[in-house]
């Protein structure tokens, strides 16, 4: 067993683990093929590959990151491997994996003659080397050095690894399914110890000790985000909702969740990546569980000063005066890593709170959300920067017209309907949360492709081809449409340097780029169209750029489906209005 325990060890095992679960499609064998390697690790590798096998670096609770971008790794996979950057680029578009490049490129450098030895403990050390390092080059360096004694498929996972994602069709529910079926544990509780703990390696050590429900909330780790479905109309809203709902205004913001607790000892003495005011320490995660806290110092101190400890829900939004301001005027805070006084003054925010998950010492989520509501009220003030949501009870779904048109006159996107019975399913999108956005269509959508503009922006990458996914369940990318216009000369500035950065193919010396899909955008146009040019069978009639998504992740953005029903309810119009 020590012999298998210390094979099971190395990231050669750990990579064949994911070829194998790669190779099938069923759920159930993807689980069970992952809860027998988890069987032959002992608990620190289990920790470990839980983590790797559900997509993260480190536990969600843990805010280090590498920040190794692909540029840096195909300079390294270049050196090590004494192949020019120029031949390794056409693979990257061929084969659509960094890490399929890598294996590629280690195999035909040095074939398999190489032992594998690389452990999930060394692996575990660069990563954390990695994320202490500062400077593109030193992180290249210490690539160079391990891609360089890497077997072909040590290399390939070391490189999906650092890029955040396996793409063997395992997501992170599916490792709690496999956790749970292998310790002979139920899935609820796996679950539930996850979030808590914000660590699915703890998770499953824990899991195969049977020490789960010794469990308390850790704070500072983000929850994922419960999500709303959009309702087709009024007709739909009322199918679904009971005899009284809740409406509230849905915000042009960018949705937060705030962390609160009293912090034990001086602030001093707090970890570097703490904001401790007030005797509390605060935190703000976005929804894509990055953390956001210091670009909203206005609402350290209103954070702090809630009378217990806290996990909040809620909207970032422009405000100045009483009014709300466009999204527009919050981008310019957005990507900062210092905000300045002028931007500070000039563009002030608001956190709108509207859902509330942990309290005195509690867990909330399985509570109906009058209950969690009724909480709220009592913890967050009704004015202020940090303020909670208007929540209306209503009946009739007719009356939601006029409260639509009184929700844009006061400058947000639309409404907000939500059931008063449903619980608060985190990462979920269901039917218990619906919303009436504005009355032109929009898709959100990533950049896969992008061209040196015309005229004063000819030394911009201005020119944007986006793609939708194939389905909620197939993550292939495919092309809708191409937009011109709707971003500022500053946006464009940025992104072009971001663009050069996270190219993956040139032609025409750099006119035209492939780029890493990872910039989302919301984009409206006047109609959809059937087209043989796109994979996708569409094309958007004159799209326009409303704002970037950097709320957003590529796993969020609209599928080929929405825009199917988008172009048959566009001809449904046409054809009431231009009857035979």
């Amino acid at each position: 067993m020590d012999r298998i325990k210390t094979e099971g060890g190395l990231l050669q095992t750990f990579a064949e683990a994911a070829e194998s679960v790669a190779a099938t499609t069923k759920k159930l064998e993807k689980a069970a093929r992952l809860g027998d390697y988890f069987h032959t690790l002992d608990d620190r590798d289990l920790a470990r590959a839980a983590r790797y096998f559900a997509g993260h670096q480190f536990p969600l609770s843990d805010v280090r990151t590498t920040n190794v971008g692909t540029s840096t790794l195909r300079d390294a996979l270049s050196e090590a491997t004494g192949i020019s950057i120029e031949a390794l680029r056409p693979r990257y578009v061929w084969l659509g994996d960094s890490g399929e490049v890598a294996y590629e490129a280690v195999l035909e450098a040095r074939g398999e003659k190489v032992k594998p030895t690389i452990t999930l403990a060394e692996t575990e050390a660069l990563i954390e080397r990695l994320s202490e390092m500062r400077g593109a080059k030193s992180k290249k360096n210490l690539l160079t050095e391990t891609l360089k004694r890497s077997v072909p498929l040590e290399a390939k996972y070391l490189v999906k690894l650092l890029v955040g994602d396996l793409r063997i069709g395992l997501k992170e529910g599916l490792v709690e399914d496999s956790i749970a079926r292998s310790f002979n544990q139920p899935l609820a509780q796996v679950s539930l110890t996850n979030m808590l703990l914000g660590d699915i390696g703890e998770t499953a050590v824990r899991a195969r000790r049977d020490e789960l429900t010794s469990v308390s909330m850790r704070l500072f780790h983000p929850l994922k985000f419960m999500l709303a479905t959009a309702a087709a109309d009024l007709s739909d809203i009322a199918r679904t909702m009971p005899e009284q709902f809740f409406v509230e205004d849905k915000f042009d913001g960018i949705r937060a969740q705030a962390h609160v607790q009293p912090f034990e000892g001086e602030a001093s003495n707090a970890p570097a990546t703490a904001t401790v005011v007030n005797g509390k320490r605060v935190a703000l995660y976005s929804r894509t569980m990055d953390e956001i806290t210091h670009r909203f110092p206005e609402l350290f101190a209103p954070l702090s000063e809630l009378k217990t400890d806290v996990i909040l829900d809620g909207e970032i939004v422009p405000a100045r005066d009483g009014l709300l301001l466009p999204f527009s005027e919050l981008q310019k805070r957005l990507g900062r890593k210092t905000v300045s006084e002028e931007l500070l003054s000039s563009i002030p925010v608001v956190f709108i709170v509207y859902d509330i998950l942990y309290a005195t010492g509690r867990v909330l989520i399985d509570d109906a959300l009058s209950e969690r509501r009724s909480l709220l009220e009592q913890i967050v003030p009704k004015d202020g920067t940090v303020r909670q949501s208007e929540a209306l009870r209503f009946k009739e779904v007719a009356e939601l017209d006029e409260e639509f048109d009184r929700a844009r006159s006061r400058g947000n996107e639309g409404l907000m309907i939500k059931d008063p019975r449903s619980s608060y399913k985190p990462g979920r999108r269901g039917r218990e949360w619906l919303k009436l956005k504005r009355a032109i269509a929009t898709l959100d959508v990533v950049v896969t492709a992008v061209e040196v503009g015309h005229g004063k922006r000819r030394h911009l990458l201005s020119d944007y081809t986006f793609a939708v996914r194939r389905s909620e369940e197939d993550a292939e990318l495919l092309n809708v449409g191409k937009a011109y216009s709707g971003l500022t000369d500053v946006e464009l500035a940025e992104l072009t340097e971001w663009f050069k950065a996270h190219t993956l193919q040139e032609f025409a010396h750099g006119r035209v780029r492939l780029v890493e899909p990872k910039v989302i955008l919301e984009v409206t146009f006047d109609r959809v169209q059937e087209s043989k040019r796109h994979k996708s069978g569409y094309a958007l009639r004159f799209p326009r750029i409303l704002r970037l998504r950097e709320d957003k992740t590529v796993a969020e953005i609209d599928t080929v489906e929405t825009v199917r029903k988008l172009a048959e309810k566009q001809n449904s119009e046409f054809r009431i209005q231009n009857p035979e």
